[in-house]
């Protein structure tokens, strides 16, 4: 049985984002704060995992830095520059809440080149799954500018590797960050080669971005599914997304690999955001993407790490995805699943409404036949 792979190191860890409050500079009235986007959820999360016994029973992949080649497969050269320039300095912002010290631009570069990694390494059939615990988060970036706390998009530079290098014409990634993946969907909106779905809560973040009616254009129109979901969603309303949206339309897209961009901020103690998904609910959704991958390519999946802000809980939910995808189950049980609200297990009539809209939206370019088993 082959392994799932395991990809991180110290270097991410070590990404600066600054020493701020809500992301404003310390000083005035300000005062000095941790930054929403630090090294504890992620570091908190692979502690867990070695602590657990699973991290030994994973295959460790270690990753390589991206080339400049393939930094502009998305990004523009001027845009590279520039995070280069203020990253050999004292660093700078990106773009809009994209805040980075001296020395992240070699950083953020090995996180790109740990999506392409693993893109390797499932591809090559040396592990058939991978998590890719990365750092600094990429799914916001855009093409010429970073945003909320991302600087280069790893999962669709990585896509975008993955279609150059082995042909692929059907690629499949679903964002589950609670925040809309506003850079991916700008890196495919018009590519039929790369169905992108991203469920996250309406009207977070960005602004105005994310809406159902935001569907692709030209050859790639009914290839950009949103589904955003209203706040309070919980596990059921997730599942119910995922069985009646994503999983019809993967078996008619019939994807050649699988990504997903994994942000454990739609849990129930995330400061940033407002949805009820529990480290259970989080099991059951990679459980539904490792079974879509087994139908459809041969269990080629990879999750890269995206957001997630409350140190205690998101190694938790990270723990069961990365269970899931293994199929390896901890004595380690979830502490707070007592707190979990009723209402994480029932699907409302606006969470239904929602996934209504969707898909009376998308049903002019999908079918929506009934998932086989």
């Amino acid at each position: 049985m082959k392994k799932t792979g395991f990809i991180s190191h110290e270097s991410f860890f070590w990404h600066n984002t600054g020493n701020g409050s809500l992301f404003l500079p310390p000083g005035g009235w300000v005062e000095p704060n941790i930054h929403a986007e630090n090294p504890a959820t992620k570091r908190r999360f692979k502690n867990l995992l070695e602590l657990s016994g699973l991290y030994d029973q994973l295959e460790k992949i270690s990753p390589r830095i991206a080339t400049r080649e393939e930094l502009e497969y998305f990004h523009t050269p001027r845009y590279i520059d520039k995070i280069k320039e203020l990253s050999d300095l004292t660093g700078g912002d990106a773009g809009e809440l994209a805040l980075f010290g001296k020395g992240s631009f070699e950083i953020a570069k090995l996180a790109t080149g740990g999506a392409i990694t693993a893109t390797d390494a499932v591809m090559n059939g040396d592990v058939e799954n991978v998590y890719a615990l990365i750092r600094p988060c990429g799914h916001h970036a855009e093409r010429d500018r970073g945003m909320g706390f991302c600087i280069f998009n790893h999962v669709a530079i990585a896509a975008k590797y993955a279609k150059k290098k082995y042909n692929l014409k059907r690629i499949l990634i679903v964002d589950w960050d609670v925040h809309h993946g506003n850079g991916t969907e700008q890196a495919f909106y018009d590519d039929p080669d790369v169905l992108f779905v991203s469920l996250h809560q309406e009207l977070n973040y960005p602004a105005n971005s994310g809406l159902i009616e935001h569907i692709g254009e030209g050859k790639g129109e009914g290839y950009n599914i949103n589904i955003p979901l209203p706040a309070g969603t919980g596990n059921a309303g997730y599942m119910h997304a995922f069985e009646q949206i994503i999983g019809p339309i993967a078996d008619e897209f019939q994807p050649e690999l699988i990504y997903i961009s994994a942000g454990q901020d739609a849990s129930n103690y995330d400061p940033l955001g407002r949805m009820m998904v529990d480290a259970e609910g989080y099991y059951q959704l990679a459980e539904f993407m490792k079974k879509l991958a087994e139908k459809h390519c041969d269990g080629k999946l990879i999750a890269c790490h995206e957001g997630g802000y409350s140190a205690d809980y998101v190694p938790f939910c990270t723990l069961r995805i990365v269970e899931a995808m293994s199929e390896i189950n901890t004595p380690v049980e979830d502490p707070y699943q007592i707190n979990t609200p009723p209402t994480s297990y029932i699907v409302t009539e606006g969470q239904k409404k929602l996934v209504d809209d969707v898909i009376k939206i998308h049903s002019n370019y999908w079918s929506f036949e009934k998932m086989s088993v």
